[in-house]
């Protein structure tokens, strides 16, 4: 098994500055050789005589040569479809760039697939835990069937390709047979979850003019039951194109349901032959929305045959996941890490769907789920690892974690102690790593691999088939210091287009406007020398002082180890006389007061962590910080507030999981503006 190195000193690369890369974890011979990855740079040299001796000659084998990489995924997964020879890509450009004009695919078919190997029909696909530890599975023949049933029910009612299919459910297996099912018929898929209230719901899916509605009678989260019949029918009396509404009962499954509303289970018993429609590759499958914090949520289209190979490509390749390996993520149902549980089933893993709360009994919940599920792969935000890390507990002497091969951390870059924390506390030997990407790909642009080791602080690399790199302000590519992430050639996961959107001028916008023709995603990465890339947060939140730009993100790290701080935000605003204001925000634990002493701990500790420019004008007391629905940090509509934006024109509310948190934050603003006055 491989093993950390813990032999140098922990630091955090910063631009410009020599560093010393402590190693947490390093791949045995033995571990690299058993690796896929590997296996398809073996099966490279025997099919097509292209010898790779590492990752980075094939990371560079696979942005050279586009087309061929691509290809060469789709033929080593044995993808299922017509057309699916010849050149990958036949068009470049950003955006635009044309894959497979000939192929005639189907992603449910691909994920299905799985059903008719030998060795895999009657092992588990979907295993379900409850808070209560109740367990069921689903094998992929079951699954298989299930799909099939409630396809042919879709197809009864009148739904047809292109026709919109919207879902207001929790992390349940229905979930995942639903979008199946959807995807069968070639009906586009969209999901969000049931804790969001109405109108955010529907300022999502009303966009879409969907014509069934999959709901749910409620869930249980941290050992309490939420109905929700009452909100599905707000939901659906705001949605007049919806002829059907499918409920899924999961609080009783004897529960008599209003006039006019399908019981879900039942339709998942019938014997049907399966059956696929192939469609063409860019065909819509899923509609993901963004977050919305400052304006309508987006709609961002993603197709059939980019979202297949990524994914293939993405958990097969860069994770190492495939049969025998059992994926497990506690996924709120509208954030798009949901979408990587049926992704990690393209590559023939298992997964878990587990609805409940992260922390439900104790803090370490979710690592009790991995011991006793047997999970082999942990995808999880950094915020809760963090979390646990405060709490002094050590998974890895009260749980067996010993089927336990890899840890992913999204969502938020991972504070060095908190990365050194999991190979102490919860496993040696577990591969941590840190991924970076997005929504807008459902996927990755910068993260892990199997064949090299991870440094503390870094992402290993760049992800298979990902031109990346960091740019100036001039376009130019810089190592060493702060750039902002670009990618300077297509990727097939990259979005159809944005709903509602006939033009492409929003999509351009969004991505295009920075550098005509490349890919800017909106983050500030650093490319240290070796290789590795360090993420400093959104460039859109960007902290400029002095005339300096400088990342968030370093200024959160340099507070992870004050322990009275439970939480914090910094923003820069500009202001209408030309000055600049940077507050940092602080919610403290229980019992802590905001003192002169503490004011100044905190200022001496990011100085000395940083630089004299990080440290910000004024330290404020919060009762709390607004998060997104994927608790990721709301900055930039802070900034807004604090730059002079009225509140209607800063801030979605409806887009926050705590919206009450952010009118605390406007009068904050209003008495920031005041004082000025």
């Amino acid at each position: 098994m491989p093993t950390p190195d813990t032999t140098h000193p922990a630091t955090r690369p910063t631009a410009g500055a020599p560093t010393q890369r402590r190693v947490t974890w390093a791949p045995t011979e033995q571990y690299r050789t058993s690796t896929r990855t590997w296996d398809f740079m073996q099966w490279l040299g025997r099919t097509r005589g292209i010898e790779l001796p590492d990752y980075r000659a094939l990371w560079r084998w696979s942005v050279s040569e586009l087309s061929e990489f691509w290809a060469a995924v789709a033929e080593y997964f044995d993808l299922v479809g017509d057309g699916l020879t010849g050149p990958a890509l036949t068009e470049e450009r950003m955006p635009g760039a044309v894959w497979y004009p000939s192929a005639r695919l189907n992603y449910a078919e691909n994920i299905l697939r799985h059903a008719a190997d030998p060795a895999l029909a009657d092992t588990t696909a979907v295993l379900t835990i409850e808070e209560h530890n109740t367990t069921r599975e689903l094998t992929w023949r079951q699954l298989q069937d299930q799909v099939a049933s409630v396809a042919a029910a879709l197809r009864e009612r009148g739904v047809c390709p292109g026709d919109r299919v919207a879902a207001v459910l929790p992390n349940v297996p229905e979930a995942l047979i639903g979008l199946l099912a959807a995807a069968s018929i070639g009906a586009v898929w969209t999901i969000n979850s049931p804790d969001l209230s109405a109108t955010a719901t529907l300022d999502r899916i009303r966009q879409l003019e969907p014509t069934v509605l999959i709901g749910s009678d409620g869930y249980r989260f941290n050992g309490k039951e939420f109905g929700r019949l009452d909100h599905l029918e707000e939901v659906a009396a705001g949605l007049p194109t919806v002829e059907h509404v499918l409920v899924v009962r999961n609080l009783d499954p004897r529960a008599e349901l209003p006039a006019g509303r399908a019981a879900f289970d039942e339709l998942t018993g019938r014997t049907v032959e399966p059956s696929y429609e192939r469609l063409a590759f860019d065909h819509p499958l899923w509609v993901l929305f963004s977050s919305g914090t400052t304006g309508k949520p987006k709609g961002i289209i993603h197709g059939h045959g980019g979202m297949l190979l990524e994914a293939c490509k993405g958990t097969g390749l860069n994770q190492d996941m495939g049969p025998g390996d059992l994926y497990y993520v506690a996924a709120n149902t509208s954030w798009m890490v949901w979408n990587t549980l049926v992704n990690n089933m393209a590559s023939g893993a298992a997964v878990v769907t587990y609805a409940g709360s992260p922390t439900y009994g104790r803090k370490d919940r979710q690592f009790e789920v991995l011991a006793l599920t047997g999970a082999t792969m942990f995808g999880v935000g950094a915020a809760y690892l963090s979390l646990v890390e405060r709490t002094g507990l050590e998974p890895g002497k009260d749980w067996d974690l010993s089927r336990l091969k890899s840890i992913l951390s999204t969502g938020s870059p991972l504070p060095d102690s908190t990365w050194a924390w999991v190979h102490q506390a919860v496993k040696a030997d577990v591969h941590l790593g840190s991924d970076s990407g997005g929504t807008d790909i459902c996927s990755g642009f910068i993260g892990s691999n199997p064949l090299e080791p991870v440094h503390l602080g870094e992402l290993q690399g760049p992800l298979l088939g990902v031109a990346v790199q960091a740019w100036n302000d001039e376009g130019r590519q810089v190592i060493g210091e702060v750039g902002e992430m670009v990618i300077t050639r297509p990727m097939p996961s990259m979005p159809v287009r944005f709903w509602d959107d006939p033009d492409g001028a929003k999509y351009r916008a969004a991505y295009f406007e920075k550098y005509p023709g490349v890919w800017c995603q909106g983050d500030w990465i650093t490319e240290t020398p070796e290789g590795a890339f360090v993420v400093h947060g959104r460039s859109d939140a960007t902290l400029n002082r002095q005339g300096v730009r400088l990342g968030s993100a370093d200024i959160y790290a340099a507070l992870e180890d004050i322990e009275e701080i439970e939480d914090s935000l910094v923003v820069g605003a500009e202001q209408p006389d030309g000055g600049y204001y940077m507050p940092l925000f602080v919610v403290l634990t229980d019992g802590t007061e905001l003192t002169e002493e503490l004011t100044d701990r905190i200022k001496h500790q990011i100085k000395a962590r940083t630089s004299a420019r990080h440290v910000p004008d004024e330290i404020i007391h919060a009762p709390a910080i607004p998060k997104t629905h994927s608790n990721k940090r709301v900055e930039v509509p802070v900034k807004k507030l604090f730059a002079g934006f009225a509140p209607e024109r800063a801030v979605n509310l409806m887009s926050l999981a705590n919206p009450d948190t952010m009118h605390w934050f406007i009068d904050q603003a209003q008495r920031f503006h005041r004082r000025k006055a």
